[in-house]
């Protein structure tokens, strides 16, 4: 079984030539951010990825974890590894100096999430979870609860959970049926959640648990919600852990992958009520929790991205090892590499690792411009293009991880579906990223809904203007190495944009239009986004070979993937649309029965 190893070249080829670190390094706030560093960032990350995580991702993945006596025991060895991470200061990376932080870019964190993730996606959730809860309360709680929970926090001494869903509600949260009664200068909160990603644990002295619940005089549905700050001890008066409060593991679930990941079953409130803290204003808990949401999708999004690269990696292994049969030219036997199928498959990978990492890091990108940009104009276009591009990243980039986690197996042959091999927990481990944080559908329904409809398109007919612009220069550069990409990249963006017009112009006679279709418009979407970034990865490759740069191989593989992307993604585009325009109504004309 191979280990992983960073891709760290190509995470800095995307970084300055594609997501511009260059151009944000200029923004208020990131004076001090040089290549030198940057690089030295991705390579520090690097170290402790291949040499501390990701070591213990098969053992995770063999062990599990499991609750005892109303605790969590985690795998044995996570929390030295979690010291260490801790103690390198990777928390506190994207948050101010003020708070406590390193004040890099949300782009640099993005990048070395993606590395947390290949290695370990068990242990790096947890991380990644205080991250977005740190965020959340840093927009929406008081100064006196940022100033208790936000420097444990960003600092890595304390973890931090999202509480959201309930056994009768799933993805419904208008079923929510947590209570919170006040008391004092606090809250009683009584109640259970389900599926709670790292809800205890015993490396760090403290929990920070964001629970969404209702209070007494509440009105129904979602907008009856609160969002509180439930801590795993309630904090003596010097901020210390105090006493236990009235939160429990009860379980944790039997899941398909991410094994070492305690999903818990979480109890409030058993013996009289847990300690809560409201964040924000009564019955706005949805509008505070979806700060962490929306940060948190485009986590899971680089999840697709990142367990898509171990998967690659693991295959690419394997095919260079693996002798079976023989190959056209070639005398004796042969590592299976050098048979064509299997190249495709790996070309599949490789290519399509290469647009996700693209669309995740161009999206983190419109995050530090919305917090650091110097004019109203430039924060307000990419607050639309964020919000346009979340749902795609996510949703995309985690069911295109399933189809490449799938190759992964399928190269091992027979030997993939062997747990020895490890194939297949890339393949488990991947299952849950589009159910994570919203389903596929979910994400669909909000692109389609919110960022397509309710925009009238403004949002997605800038960015289509911005592909054009990007396939006219390109065609300026004219290249067999490129072999007609860019026409296969001019039909992916008449396709989207044919897509884009059909919905606006369908959905008010057509009620199920939206969401018969949205599935394969956000697929659509992120095809074709994929080619928008392949494209600027080729232009910017061509400049370096015409500058005369020493690395024409690493340069002449990003022409080919760019073809291999045109000719065997992006003529996906047309089936989408196809399916796009033929509506709802097959979809809708069986009856119950007769399914």
């Amino acid at each position: 079984m191979s280990e992983y190893a960073s891709p760290a070249k190509d995470i800095n080829f995307v970084l300055n030539e594609i997501a511009g670190l260059g151009e944000i390094s200029q923004l208020s706030g990131f004076e001090d951010l040089s290549p030198d560093l940057v690089e030295a960032v991705i390579e520090e990350a690097s170290r402790l990825a291949t040499g501390v995580l990701s070591p213990l991702n098969k053992p995770g993945n063999d062990t599990g974890s499991r609750v005892e006596d109303n605790k969590v025991i985690p795998l044995e060895g996570f929390s030295d590894i979690y010291q260490a991470f801790r103690e390198g200061g990777w928390p506190a990376l994207p948050f101010a100096p003020d708070m406590g932080g390193q004040g890099l870019p949300e782009l640099i964190a993005t990048a070395t999430n993606e590395i947390w993730q290949a290695s370990n996606m068990a242990f790096a959730l947890c991380p990644m979870l205080t991250e977005g809860a740190a965020v959340a309360i840093n927009a929406h709680a008081s100064a006196q609860l940022k100033d208790t929970f936000l420097p444990k926090m960003i600092s890595g001494e304390w973890t931090g959970t999202m509480n959201l869903t309930e056994p009768q509600a799933g993805s419904d949260l208008a079923a929510v049926k947590t209570k919170a009664e006040p008391a004092g200068d606090h809250y009683l909160l009584s109640g259970q959640k389900i599926f709670i990603t790292w809800g205890d644990q015993d490396f760090t002295d403290n929990i920070v648990h964001l629970v969404l619940a209702r209070l007494p005089d509440a009105p129904d549905g979602i907008k009856g919600i609160s969002l509180f700050i439930v801590p795993k001890f309630v904090l003596n008066e010097d901020g210390t852990p105090g006493e236990r409060n009235d939160v429990y593991p009860v379980s944790v679930e039997h899941k398909l992958g991410i094994h070492a990941s305690p999903t818990c079953v979480m109890s409030y409130g058993d013996n009289g009520g847990a300690v809560g803290y409201l964040v924000g204003e009564p019955h706005s808990g949805i509008a505070c929790m979806f700060t962490m949401m929306n940060h948190a999708r485009l986590a899971v999004g680089v999840q697709g991205l990142s367990i898509s690269e171990r998967a690659y990696q693991h295959a690419l292994s394997y095919a260079k090892d693996r002798t079976q049969g023989q190959a056209i030219g070639q005398k004796g036997k042969v590592t299976i590499i050098h048979h064509p199928d299997v190249r495709r498959m790996l070309m599949l990978m490789k290519s399509g690792i290469e647009a996700m990492r693209a669309l995740c890091y161009v999206s983190a990108a419109s995050l530090d411009y919305i917090h650091h940009g110097e004019s109203d104009e430039t924060r307000a276009f990419h607050t639309a293009r964020f919000a346009l591009l979340t749902p795609v990243t996510k949703a995309w980039c985690t069911e295109l991880g399933q189809e490449l986690s799938s190759l992964g197996v399928q190269i091992h042959g027979g030997m993939g579906y062997v747990e020895e091999t490890g194939a297949a927990q890339h393949f488990r481990d991947a299952r849950i990223t589009t159910i994570y944080e919203g389903t596929t559908g979910i994400q669909a329904m909000d692109l389609v809904g919110r960022k397509v409809i309710r925009d009238s398109g403004n949002a997605i007919n800038a960015l289509l203007t911005e592909m054009r612009e990007l396939c006219e220069s390109l065609t300026a550069k004219e290249t067999s190495l490129l072999n007609g990409f860019q026409q296969q990249f001019k039909s992916g963006i008449e396709n989207l944009q044919n897509a884009s017009e059909w919905i606006l112009q369908n959905y008010e006679s057509d009620a199920n239009a939206p969401g018969s279709v949205a599935v394969n418009f956000m697929m659509l979407m992120g095809t074709v986004c994929g080619g928008w970034l392949m494209a600027k990865a080729a232009l910017s490759a061509l400049n370096k070979l015409e500058q005369g740069n020493d690395d024409r191989d690493f340069y002449e593989a990003k022409l080919i993937t760019t073809r291999f992307y045109g000719e065997h993604y992006l003529p996906r585009s047309a089936s989408y649309l196809s399916s796009v325009i033929a509506g709802s109504e097959s979809i809708m004309s069986l009856s119950n029965e007769q399914f």
